[in-house]
C-alpha cells in the first residue's frame, strides 16, 4: 500500500469523497514525478527471465516505432529460420530491417562452432545498425542467450551499446542476461513463469508462441 493509500479517511466523508481526494493526490505525485523526469535521450532494455513474453513485448515496441513513424531495426540471434507472425508481418514494413540469424536454438544444432559463426554473423550486422543514427529502435532478439553462451564477447557488445547515437534506443531479449547488461540497462524486466500450457502438453501456438 502506497503512503497516499494509507491516510485514514476524515470524519465526516463518504466513500466518494475518500477515493476523489486519494485520487487528486495520486495525480498530483505522478504529475510531480512527470514533470521532474526532462532528460530525454536513447534507452537501453533488457527483457529476460524464464517468463513467456520477451520477444512479445519487443515486437510490441516495434510496433509502436512504427506508428510514431521511426525506423527499426531487428536482429534475430539464435532463433532459427522458421516461419514465424511477426517475421511475415513486420517485413511488410519497408520501415523494418529485419534479419533472422540464427540456426535454430543449441539443442536442435548441437553444433557449438556452428552456432558461434551464426552468432557472429548476427552481431557484424547488428553493429552496423547500432553506429547508423537513422535507425531508432533496434531489437537485439535473444542476444542475452549469445552472451550466455559466450557466442558474443560481452565487453565488445557493451561497447558499442556504450557507443550507439544518443536518441537510439535498444531492446535487448534472452533468458539470462548477464549482470554486466543489466548494470548497464536503463529499463530491466524480469519475466517469471508462473504456468505455461506446454508443461501441459500444449504446442507451440500460430498467433501465440509462433
Amino acid at each position: 500500500m502506497s503512503v497516499i493509500d494509507s491516510v485514514p479517511p476524515q470524519p465526516g466523508e463518504t466513500s466518494e469523497a475518500r477515493y476523489r481526494a486519494r485520487m487528486q493526490r495520486r495525480k498530483a505525485a505522478v504529475d510531480a514525478r512527470i514533470s521532474a523526469a526532462t532528460e530525454q535521450r536513447g534507452v537501453l532494455l533488457v527483457l529476460t527471465g524464464n517468463g513467456k513474453g520477451k520477444s512479445s513485448s519487443a515486437f510490441g515496441m516495434v510496433a509502436r516505432a512504427l506508428g510514431h513513424g521511426l525506423r527499426v531495426g531487428v536482429v534475430q540471434f539464435i532463433k532459427g529460420r522458421y516461419a514465424t507472425g511477426e517475421r511475415a508481418f513486420f517485413r511488410r514494413f519497408p520501415e523494418v530491417s529485419y534479419h533472422v540469424m540464427g540456426e535454430g536454438f543449441t539443442w536442435e544444432t548441437q553444433d557449438r562452432e556452428r552456432d558461434m559463426r551464426a552468432a557472429a554473423a548476427a552481431w557484424d550486422v547488428a553493429a552496423a545498425m547500432l553506429r547508423e543514427p537513422t535507425y531508432a529502435l533496434i531489437v537485439l532478439d535473444e542476444l542475452s542467450i549469445a552472451l550466455r553462451y559466450r557466442y558474443v564477447a560481452l565487453e565488445r557488445v557493451l561497447e558499442a551499446l556504450r557507443s550507439r547515437p544518443a536518441a537510439q534506443h535498444v531492446v535487448v531479449t534472452g533468458r539470462g542476461a548477464p549482470a554486466e547488461l543489466i548494470e548497464s540497462a536503463d529499463t530491466v524486466t524480469n519475466m517469471r513463469a508462473v504456468k505455461h500450457a506446454f508443461d501441459a502438453g500444449v504446442r507451440a501456438q500460430r498467433g501465440i508462441e509462433l
